[in-house]
């Protein structure tokens, strides 16, 4: 008994097609993973929003108490949850047929990914640490922590950009990227 196989499409000339085909189990736990870990990179943002929200409008206690959380979930949480979205999500590209940069909403996410991953480690890390010392010492004087806020508009940017990210790998809009037509 013989089984046909379909050729895959040659690339364009001097353009590399690297794939690593994913048995239909693999593919399955990966896209498991991916869609797990991004829905829990949108709840830490939303955590990190009610906490940032608290802190800015609580009685000292309670903002002291919600500025010293603020480093607990906007660190390795954050960043544990982005990078296995973005392992997860390059693993699934170079295993489908949607690639890394064939299709334009696969390329759009990855680079949302990347960029939020790279603020939350550069932007975001340093300046909620520096408000959870200050929860912490205001704990400890019985004092009102230092919150600046503009520490409110990362939730809401990361969220917004996740909810794009998932809107997008359901409707899959905008086709192939110019170099893979």
């Amino acid at each position: 008994m013989t089984t046909l196989t379909r050729t895959p499409p040659r690339p364009a000339t001097g353009a590399r097609v690297i794939r690593m085909p994913l048995s239909a189990r693999l593919r399955k736990v990966l896209l498991l993973v991916h869609i797990s870990a991004a829905g829990v990179w949108l709840g830490l943002d939303l955590v990190l929003g009610i906490l940032v929200l608290t802190a800015l409008g609580a009685d000292p206690t309670g903002a002291g108490a919600a500025a010293a959380s603020l480093a607990a979930v906007a660190t390795w949480p954050l960043v544990v949850a982005g990078l296995v979205t973005l392992v997860t999500g390059v693993l699934l590209g170079l295993g489908t047929k949607y690639g890394l940069v064939r299709y334009w909403w696969v390329l759009v996410k990855l680079v949302v990914n990347v960029v939020l991953v790279t603020l939350v480690v550069l932007v975001l890390w340093p300046g909620v640490t520096v408000v959870g010392d200050s929860g912490r010492a205001a704990l400890a004087s019985g004092g009102s922590p230092t919150i600046p806020a503009t520490l409110v508009f990362p939730p809401i940017v990361s969220s917004t950009a996740l909810v794009v990210a998932l809107t997008l790998s359901v409707f899959k809009p905008w086709g192939r990227t110019r170099r893979t037509r």
